[in-house]
């Protein structure tokens, strides 16, 4: 009875990882590259922004040659090209580096190759939170954990992006592990174990270098460490040797960093960083709460049918009440249960303190990053760890009652992530795709896009806008039954310096055009609709008027020229 109990446990483990591998792999070239991650491709193939064709027009046809793996780069390297042009810690981006090194020349599936990387990070998460909750909680809970983080479309949406979110949330889920084991160390075994506090301060080091926001995590952990170290020293009968412990992991995680800390420092005041706005009065609050129900269903409700988004919303919160409902009856019991009341504290003060810092950053600092669902990945791992064992309850009369949540929230969240591997739920801020089918509303007709960049996140931006204007062309091309020949496009990054009005007059400066008809679309982050002239004259002889029923934004505004009448 025991070994067949032994096996089914496992067995079912095994099935919920490779459940999270086929979620987490499928279909990850669906979605076209947003800024981000074209920024990760810039910096992981070994290139910076000094690389790429600006201030020049170009075919689309060579955008490919942009996007070509360099070898002979140093970890060194890529950490300078970061420091220099970009204000993320090096690691992720060296290890992304050697990872596509293993696949060069990358071909036609490097995006793929390119989000695989993250995409395994995902899967080591759904091992690590297993970890966490068996060793927390119960070996029923950690394979609930594995489970609600399987098909978490929260999680599923991080591991297919080609970003640095899913490795910190693993290595903070480590972190937590080992945080775990030196509270049991000290606490029931009166111990000091060395290869545990080595381990613990390791993984760290390595948190702190690979995203920002791990410092976050690591002052959250340190924190609840010396207050339970207060609060229990009556418990501890080798008090030195611990403090000694701790002080030691402190002062070298603190050295460990100082090289970077000028770097850091400088990167706060980077224009970069200026995208996030202060809070609106209690927005953060109920974003936050928004956020929580996105990690267990993520209906569609982005660019819908107002009925459909309606009732998908309404789905999603009534969901949500629900299953709060569920996890805080459960929490209730590992609160008051001896054996899983030092866990619950340590995981929940956890989840609090992260979520006091995100106030704190959107209310003193005025960056109100409760806004981006995506950097819920700081306490995500706590989130999951205590919902998961929450749904564990021993009372016999209501098993049945909690298995049957426990199918729903499963059956819930698998669907979430068809919503999400399929587009339809987690949609790539600014919306590529929809960019690209727009501009080439008029695929026979030659087109030029121009995109004006004050900084190098435009052009990154306009990147992506490319890529997928090359799929969406190519795409139909392949497609097309008809006789209508695909015109040529070309792109061109103009700094706007020190205003639009340079661009404009860039245009004009332009070699002659070898066609007679042409759409031109302006990409001009910054400006308002009543800023695009109504006529523009480009390459000195083409006059190119405005079409006022072709103007969108989405997030940046962009407007269409119909270029053909001689000057």
């Amino acid at each position: 009875m025991i070994n067949h109990s032994f096996y089914l446990h496992y067995l079912g483990l095994t099935g919920v990882i490779a459940l999270g591998i086929i979620l987490r792999f499928c279909n990850l070239d669906l979605k076209p590259l947003w800024m981000d991650e074209v920024i990760t491709a810039i910096f992981s193939l070994g290139k910076n922004y000094y690389d790429l064709p600006l201030d020049v027009v170009f075919p689309l046809e060579k955008l490919q040659d942009i996007f070509i793996y360099q070898p002979g780069k140093s970890c060194a390297q890529i950490a300078h090209n970061l420091a220099n042009q970009s204000t993320h810690p090096p690691l992720f981006f060296c290890w992304m580096y050697s990872w596509l090194g293993l696949f060069a020349p990358l071909g036609e599936n490097w995006i793929v190759k390119l989000r695989s990387l993250p995409a395994l990070f995902g899967v080591g998460a759904i091992a690590a939170i297993y970890c966490l909750n068996r060793l927390a909680f119960s070996k029923a809970a950690g394979l609930k954990a594995a489970m609600l983080m399987a098909v978490s479309p929260f999680a599923v949406y991080l591991s297919q992006e080609a970003r640095h979110y899913t490795l910190p949330m693993l290595l903070i889920t480590l972190s937590l592990l080992g945080l775990i084991q030196i509270q049991l160390d000290i606490f029931q075994r009166q111990q000091i174990r060395l290869w545990v506090w080595l381990s613990w301060t390791i993984i760290n080091i390595v948190g702190l270098y690979v995203h920002y926001f791990f410092i976050l995590a690591l002052i959250a952990e340190f924190g609840i460490l010396l207050v339970l170290l207060c609060l229990y020293r009556a418990n501890i009968t080798n008090q030195l040797p611990v403090w000694l412990a701790s002080i030691l992991s402190i002062s070298v995680l603190t050295l460990s960093f100082l090289p970077w800390l000028p770097v850091i420092l400088r990167d706060y005041h980077r224009p970069e960083t200026d995208w996030l706005y202060s809070p609106n009065h209690i927005a953060p609050f109920y974003q936050t709460l928004l956020n929580w129900i996105l990690m267990v269903i993520a209906l569609p409700v982005e660019r819908q049918p107002l009925a459909i988004a309606i009732l998908s919303g309404v789905s999603m919160l009534c969901f949500g009440i629900w299953l709060g409902w569920q996890v805080c009856k459960g929490l209730r019991q590992l609160w008051c249960k001896s054996t899983t009341h030092l866990a619950t504290l340590t995981l929940l003060s956890f989840f609090v303190v992260i979520l006091l810092e995100f106030f704190a950053i959107a209310y003193f600092l005025e960056k109100d990053i409760t806004a981006i669902p995506r950097y819920s990945f700081v306490y995500y791992p706590s989130f999951c760890a205590l919902v998961a064992a929450s749904l564990i309850i021993t009372k016999k009369v209501k098993l049945k009652i909690k298995n049957n949540s426990i199918i729903t929230i499963f059956f819930v969240s698998f669907i979430s992530c068809i919503f999400v591997i399929y587009n339809l739920a987690f949609l790539k801020p600014f919306t590529p795709e929809q960019v690209a089918q727009t501009m080439n509303q008029n695929p026979s007709t030659p087109l030029m896009v121009v995109v004006g960049y004050g900084n190098y996140q435009d052009v990154a931006l306009g990147l992506s806008f490319a890529l997928a204007l090359k799929t969406v062309r190519n795409g139909k091309e392949k497609v097309s039954k008809s006789h209508i020949p695909f015109s040529s496009t070309d792109f061109a990054f103009f700094q706007k310096t020190p205003d639009f009005q340079s661009i404009w007059a860039k245009l004009s400066q332009l070699p002659n055009l070898t066609t007679s008809n042409l759409n031109l679309w302006v990409v001009a982050p910054g400006i308002k609709r009543r800023d695009y002239p109504q006529q523009v004259l480009l390459s000195q002889s083409t006059v190119c008027n405005i079409d006022v029923k072709q103007h969108y934004r989405v997030g940046v505004p962009y407007q269409l020229y119909r270029c053909g009448e001689k000057f």
